[in-house]
């Protein structure tokens, strides 16, 4: 089972990551990297490596953004890996993209230090949040941790970025597996 991710992430993940200055993988190992650093528990680390694998296993092209088109990303990946992993991975990957526009709406400048691919596909996205999103993303119970993931996501586009392997990963997305024990 973790053998499928792995060699999903290491086959697809290869390829430019929506116009940013490095791979899907590069991004995906950052991301938990930062996680991992910041003294994240072992579900969030998972879904910080997680959070664009919908990227690699949807069925649009990787430029579909510059077409208009929305991939929803966050709830192809989120549902592949819902097989797999419980709500304490699964639901800050279905909501990063949420914390992306609910943080546009609610931190001043925060839109402006986004990059440009990212504030293209916010926008196919749905734009900065409306006041009763704001609201109701707020109450949502995993708000905080999608917002977390989403910080490391936006410091996790470093071409040549230094980072540890996939397999480094391997114990984590291994214990937070359903059948590991946890919800």
């Amino acid at each position: 089972m973790i053998d499928d991710v792995i060699s999903i992430i290491a086959t697809r993940g290869s390829q430019a990551y929506l116009g940013e200055p490095c791979s899907i993988a590069e991004h995906m190992l950052q991301t938990a990297h930062l996680a991992e650093m910041n003294g994240a528990d072992p579900s969030l680390i998972a879904a910080a490596l997680l959070h664009d694998f919908g990227n690699l296993v949807h069925d649009l092209e990787q430029d579909a953004a510059e077409h208009g088109i929305n991939t929803a990303h966050e709830d192809v990946g989120a549902t592949w890996l819902s097989r797999l992993f419980g709500l304490s991975v699964t639901e800050p990957i279905r909501l990063h993209v949420a914390a992306k526009r609910y943080l546009c709406a609610t931190e001043l400048g925060y839109l402006m230090m986004l990059s440009p691919a990212s504030r293209l596909s916010m926008q196919l996205q749905g734009g900065p949040m409306k006041p009763t999103e704001v609201v109701a993303f707020a109450h949502s119970e995993w708000a905080q941790d999608a917002v977390r993931i989403r910080r490391w996501d936006d410091q996790g586009k470093v071409s040549g970025g230094v980072t540890p392997p996939i397999e480094h990963y391997r114990g984590v997305l291994q214990s937070c597996l359903r059948s590991g024990g946890k919800p």
